[in-house]
């Protein structure tokens, strides 16, 4: 096969997109096509883009094993074209086709982003999305299903704590419920084995540079957790360090941009007013869903719910205005209904505030019903450590708890999450890269990172660039969010143009 010899990369992250690219042509190889076609029949009108599947083999050692299937979505180069730019979705378990599908101006983005000479190509991972075999990873049939199943749990509402998780009542009530997650999850883990090998872009992009380094043409990195940081405990209790390490930062920015927007931008702060008026606001509206939630359980938003839709926020800071106009302000007159008996919501309230913030995604059988997809975990459970089977949900709790104080007070307590289903989690993927990461490559890489990031902090990418030395090149955007996609430079992107043309 062929030297692929433009990767232009892969913007990497946890909940949000970004990118990988590779040249246009291959030889050898899967010899599969993908027929182009509307994007119609995969739920998006827009006339600019191709859609089409594209056939992977389930097990490349086993033939007999069959196919399975992929959904890739295409934007073609506005000017002279000189190869394929590949945009991975990130998550993991982030969706191609929902990223560019639905949003022309993030399509224009990124076609601008590569100065218009490339093809943007994107795909729903294995086990993402209605189109893809194997699709999403459900254990249960139905949201009725589902809240039966977890009803009463923290599962549903998250931990009720206020400031930094020391008060009695909260820890009380917290490892009351141990032995009751602990049979949840156990049964959880029981439902059947699912490994959907390795996807995420912390350990895609690095990996395939560090074991294809003669075949990976240029690699972008932006927004990427430390691999190595990664394996060296199980993931259950290894996430959280590094991945939050910077989220109170970022909430930080949130604040003080609020602040300084003063009243006529941001309806939760006065004239005058500092980012610790600000800050105190917002614990007023966290404390008053915390005490909501012990006088009425119906309530609609606890504030385990209320902290897990912030940090959701803290990723796109061009969502703030909204946030602090509009989502506070419905946030706080339904919470004062429910508690003045006005009304009386049920769960329904909570599971759409999940819905909204990704945690439900439409089943894969296209029906009207809406069920947990548990395809990140499988993902993430899937590319970690072998559990020993030692950690109790207690030990989970406490890490939780340590967590809230000493990494993070506004998100260190976010459930559920991702990576506390590991511990009970059935499967590992069969083979995963876990090192080195310091081979010398045939093309440069370049590594990009805020200076302040939710879940990716600007330290791994740093450390992650020490591994190839002179192969990797760091640049640091003094920005905030998830990625610099969220704060378009322009000197970012006349980085990239220069990388692009760089002769390896």
């Amino acid at each position: 096969m062929d030297r692929l010899t433009f990767a232009l990369a892969a913007f990497a992250g946890f909940a949000q997109p970004y990118v990988a690219a590779t040249s246009a042509t291959t030889t050898g190889g899967n010899a599969m096509s993908i027929q182009w076609g509307s994007c119609e029949p995969f739920g998006y009108a827009n006339s600019t883009l191709s859609c089409g599947l594209f056939e992977v083999p389930l097990d490349y050692h086993d033939p007999s094993a069959g196919n399975g299937r992929i959904a890739v979505i295409k934007a073609n180069a506005t000017g002279d074209r000189q190869g394929t730019f590949f945009f991975n979705p990130g998550g993991p378990g982030g969706s191609g086709l929902q990223n560019l599908g639905p949003y022309p101006d993030f399509v224009t983005t990124l076609l601008e982003f590569t100065g218009g000479t490339y093809n943007v190509v994107s795909w729903d991972s294995r086990g993402v999305g209605a189109f893809s075999i194997p699709g999403e990873v459900y254990c249960f049939g139905s949201v009725d299903e589902y809240t039966a199943f977890f009803n009463g749990t923290i599962d549903l509402k998250g931990i009720e704590m206020y400031g930094n998780f020391t008060d009695e009542t909260d820890l009380r009530d917290l490892y009351a419920q141990a032995d009751t997650m602990e049979k949840r999850y156990q049964e959880l883990g029981n439902m059947g084995p699912v490994d959907l090998s390795t996807t995420t872009v912390s350990r895609t992009a690095p990996s395939s540079a560090s074991v294809f380094p003669e075949r990976v043409g240029k690699v972008i990195i932006d927004g990427v957790l430390d691999p190595i940081a990664l394996d060296t405990t199980e993931i259950a209790i290894g996430w959280n360090n590094p991945a939050l390490l910077d989220a109170d930062r970022v909430y930080e920015a949130f604040i003080t941009g609020c602040a300084l927007a003063g009243s006529q931008g941001c309806a939760i702060t006065k004239e005058g007013q500092t980012p610790l008026n600000v800050h105190a606001s917002v614990q007023e509206l966290l404390k008053a869903a915390h005490d909501a939630d012990l006088q009425e359980p119906t309530v609609p938003y606890t504030s385990g719910l209320l902290r897990d839709g912030l940090y959701e926020q803290m990723y796109w800071p061009n969502s703030w205005r909204t946030l602090s106009n509009d989502n506070f302000i419905a946030v706080i007159t339904q919470e004062a209904q429910a508690v003045d008996n006005t009304t009386h919501p049920t769960l329904a309230g909570a599971m759409k505030m999940m819905k909204r913030h990704g945690l439900l995604k439409r089943a894969a059988n296209e029906s009207e019903s809406e069920t947990k997809s548990y395809t990140r975990s499988a993902i993430l459970c899937g590319d970690s450590i072998d559990s020993t089977g030692s950690l109790s949900m207690t030990d989970l709790f406490d890490y939780v708890v340590e967590s809230s104080r000493d990494i993070s007070h506004m998100f260190g307590a976010l459930w559920p999450f991702y990576t506390y289903y590991c511990n009970h989690w059935p499967a590992r993927a069969v083979e995963t890269y876990r090192g080195p990461f310091d081979k010398t490559l045939a093309d440069p890489i370049l590594i990009i990172g805020n200076t302040y990031d939710p879940v990716t902090p600007f330290r791994s990418a740093k450390a992650l660039a020490e591994g190839p030395g002179e192969s990797a090149g760091l640049v640091r955007l003094n920005g905030v969010g998830h990625t610099t996609l969220p704060s378009p430079s322009t000197c970012i992107q006349n980085i990239v143009l220069a990388f692009r043309n760089l002769v390896s």
